[in-house]
C-alpha cells in the first residue's frame, strides 16, 4: 500500500461526522503548503506495539540533537483521537506562542505548546488554524 493509499484509508476508517472533518483538514493543510512532503505515521513501534495515534504528517524539518545527530520529522501532523482531532505544530521553540497569540480567537479547542485539539472543526475559526499552521512551518523553516 502506497502512502496515499495510507492516508485515505487512515481517514475513511474513521465514523462520522470525523472523517469528513479529517478530509476536510487534509485538504486543507495541503491548499496551505502546496508540494509539501507527505508522511504517515501508524503509530506502531518497531515491535508492531501500538504507542501512539496514527498521524498524518507534511512537510519537512530537520531536528537537531545537542550531540549532534538529527533526524527528519514532518511539521505539521493531523491525527484522529478518542474525543476529536488534534493537529500539531512542531518544532516551535516557543511553548508559549500557540496559546497566546492563537488561543482565544480560535474558538472552542485545546491549545499548548504544540498540539490544537478540537471536537468537530465547525467549532474552530479555520482562517485563525490556517494562520497557525503557517507560522508553524515558518518557524521550523527557519530552523
Amino acid at each position: 500500500m502506497n502512502l496515499q493509499e495510507q492516508v485515505e484509508e487512515y481517514i475513511t476508517s474513521q465514523p462520522e461526522p470525523k472523517r469528513s472533518d479529517m478530509q476536510a483538514l487534509h485538504q486543507l493543510v495541503l491548499q496551505v503548503l502546496p508540494g509539501c512532503k507527505l508522511w504517515f505515521d501508524n503509530g506502531k513501534n518497531s515491535e508492531n506495539k501500538t504507542v501512539s495515534n496514527p498521524t498524518i504528517g507534511y512537510g519537512f524539518y530537520t531536528i537537531k540533537y545537542a550531540d549532534g545527530k538529527t533526524r527528519e520529522f514532518f511539521q505539521i501532523g493531523l491525527s484522529a483521537n478518542k474525543t476529536g482531532i488534534s493537529v500539531y505544530i512542531l518544532g516551535i521553540k516557543d511553548k508559549t506562542y500557540l496559546v497566546q497569540t492563537y488561543g482565544k480567537p480560535l474558538g472552542k479547542a485545546s491549545v499548548t505548546g504544540y498540539c490544537i485539539r478540537f471536537k468537530m472543526l465547525k467549532d474552530i475559526n479555520i482562517d485563525i488554524l490556517k494562520a497557525a499552521i503557517r507560522y508553524g512551518v515558518e518557524a521550523t523553516s527557519e530552523n
